[in-house]
């Protein structure tokens, strides 16, 4: 297989399909207010936190329920106009981009809590609900919803990206976390997928499908929703390093040990001065890990001292502690804000982000060369990693209105996913390829397998209306 070119990445294609007016009155005599074409709101919906530069939908319809979906989809499908879903506009790699014109589906305010089923640990939701929506819903029964991303993003969005977040290591993903979906087909057909019972063998997983599917399948209008009890104690620690090595060395050996840490996050020294100008800590700025415990008071002070004791080992030092809810939260906000921080330093700058995910066992290998050539290039970076599982992030910041620098970001991401696909990982962990991952997609999976997607999508979707233009080109 042959790489993708450094370059390959740096505009989308974009073919623009004609919107014809009849669609556009059609939509305003079913939708009235709820269908705009507003230029303000158009644009609104016509970019995400990628730095690509696309026009916007024709129109927005706001949904308010199913029916809403799969009305909007059948008046679309009827002119072969695209559709594109839209939760809160959080992703990353251009995944609500109109790079083929048509219309935006906004579900945000589908945004019901439809049944919370505490004794099967289950919850079920519309898709523009938010994480945070979710987590104050149910912690009155003592529960939570782990997936934790960052941005407070929609629950539709979280599970058509198959997002995962800072508590992956211990909860797993969207993928292992969503029971049932409902969702509308190109056709405008509602359809639904698994049940609210743990586990099937009845035919195909539609749902592992679905997740993931980057909107490219269908609409998400429902999520079901595994839940678990709140941890008795919880206990967040910040412990500095002298180097990235010692950090990473620290964290292969607590996984590899089957300490059940619930967080493992790694922020390097630029981040810790970014996040600490920015949210006003006095955090040392070093390279540090940001570690969280989950369980009996015990079980927490047991994983504590077996990974203060192996950090130790490593030169780890200064081992704080966040035991009370509002020092962690003002912690775990600090690293949240870690992104804006680092825009915020440099301003009127935009973050190439990337996204690999290699074996635990690699991640030095493939986190320190990558740190060498991001220093080599002289281009200004923030580094955080959801490190117990593998997953790390660079935010190459560039100045939008050169040119070389956008070029530069997009050799060093070309350099660090080559990489991470040598040593058998990922090109993305959780962000989804959308338009910036499309050539890397087809290096990591080849060629027959991405035929194999282009059938299911041209099986589901013949027309391609289903957020065309995003995964792989048809």
């Amino acid at each position: 297989m042959n790489a993708p070119t450094a370059h390959s990445h740096l505009a989308p294609q974009v073919h623009q399909r004609a919107v014809p007016p009849e669609l556009i009155s059609a939509l305003q005599a079913r939708f009235g207010a709820q269908c705009s074409t507003a230029l303000v709101v158009r644009e609104q919906h016509g970019r995400d936190e990628s730095v690509y530069e696309v026009p916007p939908p024709a129109a927005v319809v706001f949904a308010q329920s199913t029916q809403d979906v799969a009305d909007a989809v059948k008046l679309a499908a009827a002119h072969r106009v695209p559709v594109i879903p839209f939760g809160v506009g959080s992703s990353l790699e251009g995944h609500l981009l109109a790079v083929q014109g048509g219309i935006s589906i906004d579900v945000s305010r589908m945004n019901s809590v439809l049944a919370i089923n505490a004794e099967d640990l289950t919850v079920t939701v519309q898709p523009g609900v938010t994480r945070k929506a979710v987590n104050e819903a149910v912690k009155s029964e003592g529960l939570f919803f782990p997936i934790d991303p960052g941005a407070d993003a929609s629950i539709g969005g979280m599970a058509a990206t198959r997002a995962s977040g800072t508590n992956a290591v211990r909860y797993g993903t969207m993928r292992e976390n969503v029971l049932a979906l409902q969702v509308v087909t190109a056709s405008g057909e509602v359809i639904r997928t698994g049940t609210r019972a743990r586990k099937s063998s009845a035919g195909y997983d539609l749902t592992r499908l679905m997740v993931g599917s980057e909107g490219t399948l269908g609409v998400i209008t429902e999520v079901t929703l595994k839940l678990y009890p709140l941890p008795e104690a919880i206990s967040a620690a910040t412990c500095s390093f002298p180097n990235i090595e010692a950090a990473v060395r620290t964290v292969i050996q607590v996984i590899q040990l089957g300490v059940p840490i619930a967080r493992c996050e790694l922020i390097d020294h630029n981040t810790v001065r970014m996040v600490n100008a920015h949210s006003k800590l006095g955090l040392r700025e070093e390279n540090m890990l940001l570690m969280e415990f989950h369980g009996s008071p015990a079980s927490v002070k047991e994983q504590a001292e077996t990974v203060q004791e192996i950090a130790g080992d490593f030169g780890g030092q200064a081992f704080e502690w966040a035991d009370t809810p509002e020092e962690r939260t003002r912690l775990w906000t600090a690293r949240h804000n870690a992104y804006f921080a680092a825009i915020q330093s440099k301003p009127g700058c935009r973050a190439i982000s990337t996204d690999t995910c290699v074996p635990i066992s690699r991640l030095a290998d493939c986190l320190l060369d990558s740190v060498l050539e991001a220093d080599a290039a002289g281009l200004p970076y923030f580094l955080v990693g959801h490190v117990g599982d593998g997953n790390f992030h660079f935010g190459y910041l560039i100045d939008p209105t050169k040119p070389e620098e956008h070029t530069l970001a997009e050799q060093l991401n070309h350099q660090l996913v080559a990489r991470a696909l040598r040593l058998e990982g990922t090109c993305t962990g959780e962000h989804g390829v959308g338009l910036h991952k499309m050539d890397f997609l087809l290096t990591e999976a080849g060629s027959g397998a991405v035929d194999m997607m282009r059938t299911i999508k041209r099986a589901l979707d013949p027309d391609n209306i289903m957020n065309p233009g995003k995964i792989f080109a048809m």
